[in-house]
């Protein structure tokens, strides 16, 4: 019996973990997909799964006699459609429906120029925390088993909404002490919890959690929409310094920047470009911060100080990606955008899972003499070959900062799209 128990517990937990991993392959497939013209609809399935046309906006497409377009893991399928509807069948059954938008082929200006960017939260970021002493000069520690950690984003108190710190430190005065309800976001989460402040003086009431509700920096602008005004930066998100985590934007603004100095990289210590975002023209907006870069529009493009004066290019397929030359092109002399060689050591064709899409090496003699390879502030620099943009620079390897990765630049473009 013992034997027989035995066995029926390990079928149970096979079966359960097979439906886990179906479950989560099933729910990693997004429910909107973005693709090029003549791009390959890639799928990730596994045994049992297929993928079908439900609805199609062109009956311009190749299918089978039953329909099916798509089966195992992936096939290239229509090239002419705008809109497909397909559905994730399991066993036959439809278990997921995922839009498809094939868009045509664009062309975008490749910028490099050196922006300065400011970035508002959507309610306040928690920052730190810290101990309080209270007026009686006893320590107090309010956000202790609340459930609010470094990251979390306050958005309203006792159901008022938070913007900024001062709104923060308004409704702590107003409780008088009293308890207070906080609605909080964690790890994409809307949670509630209370808190008791502490008075450390007259009328003056802490909760001991550090915040903040803005975010400033410098980087590089990637690519513009002449027709649309979108403009894409940075090829990499911005993240909170110190927690480390993607910030959660309300809105932000693009302003023009000046070059204070450059320290160059070297071995082991990355180098920077120091500029001043402070004070400078605000030339566009932002909308959303991502993991794949930074987007908004411009007011006007000729409004950047180093905007780049090239004709529209095309956005090149990654199949179109080459080892070998290709050039960078960023902003250092003056704010004037120059093109340097780097060579295109591998590219990561099926990667959609991070911004490290190609590997490359600066071998521009010039800019290893000013920078020491990649610095800080060229992220989102874009990067052409053979007459098209291929991608932008992300990041750098911190030993040998005469190597860094890029970022697609199909990903870029879906991603502005997806605004």
């Amino acid at each position: 019996m013992k034997i027989k128990k035995k066995i029926l517990i390990s079928a149970i937990i096979s079966i359960l973990l097979i439906a886990l991993i179906y479950v989560s392959d099933i729910t990693n497939i997004p429910d909107s997909i973005i693709l090029f013209k003549e791009e390959e609809l890639n799928i990730n399935t596994i045994f049992g799964m297929s993928v079908k046309t439900l609805e199609v906006s062109n009956t311009d497409i190749n299918t089978t006699q039953d329909g099916e377009i798509i089966q195992a893991s992936s096939e290239s399928y229509a090239k002419k459609e705008e809109i497909i509807n397909v559905g994730i069948n399991l066993f036959g059954i439809k278990v997921k429906e995922v839009s498809v938008n094939v868009i045509d082929d664009m062309e975008v200006v490749p910028l490099g120029g050196l922006i300065g960017m400011k970035l508002y939260t959507n309610g306040v970021l928690v920052v730190g925390m810290s101990e309080i002493y209270g007026e009686n000069n006893q320590v107090y520690r309010p956000y202790e088993n609340t459930g609010i950690k470094e990251g979390d984003t306050i958005t309203k108190i006792n159901d008022e909404y938070i913007v900024s710190t001062e709104d923060m430190t308004e409704c702590i005065n107003a409780s008088k002490g009293q308890e207070i309800k906080i609605t909080y976001i964690h790890n994409n989460k809307t949670l509630e919890t209370n808190i008791k402040p502490v008075e450390t003086d007259k009328n003056n009431y802490k909760v001991g959690l550090w915040v903040r509700d803005t975010a400033a920096g410098v980087g590089t602008a990637t690519f513009y929409d002449k027709k649309t005004g979108r403009v894409a930066m940075l090829g990499h998100g911005i993240l909170d310094v110190d927690t480390e985590e993607l910030i959660d934007i309300s809105d932000g603004k693009v302003t023009n920047t000046s070059v204070v100095s450059i320290i160059k990289g070297e071995n082991g210590k990355t180098g920077r470009i120091q500029g001043i975002v402070e004070g400078q023209k605000e030339i566009g907006t932002i909308s959303k911060n991502t993991y794949y870069g930074v987007y908004g529009k411009l007011y006007n493009a000729g409004e950047l100080k180093s905007v780049n004066t090239s004709e529209p290019v095309k956005i090149a397929l990654r199949n179109e990606i080459k080892q070998g030359e290709a050039t960078l092109m960023c902003a250092l002399d003056n704010g004037q955008v120059k093109e340097y060689t780097v060579e295109i050591q591998k590219v990561y064709l099926n990667n959609n899972s991070n911004n490290k899409s190609m590997l490359l090496k600066v071998t521009d003699s010039e800019l290893l003499e000013k920078t020491g390879g990649i610095i800080q502030g060229m992220s989102g620099s874009p990067i052409i070959q053979n007459g098209k943009l291929i991608g932008a620079l992300t990041h750098v390897l911190v030993q040998n900062p005469t190597q860094g990765y890029a970022v697609f630049s199909d990903i870029m473009v879906k991603q502005m799209n997806d605004m």
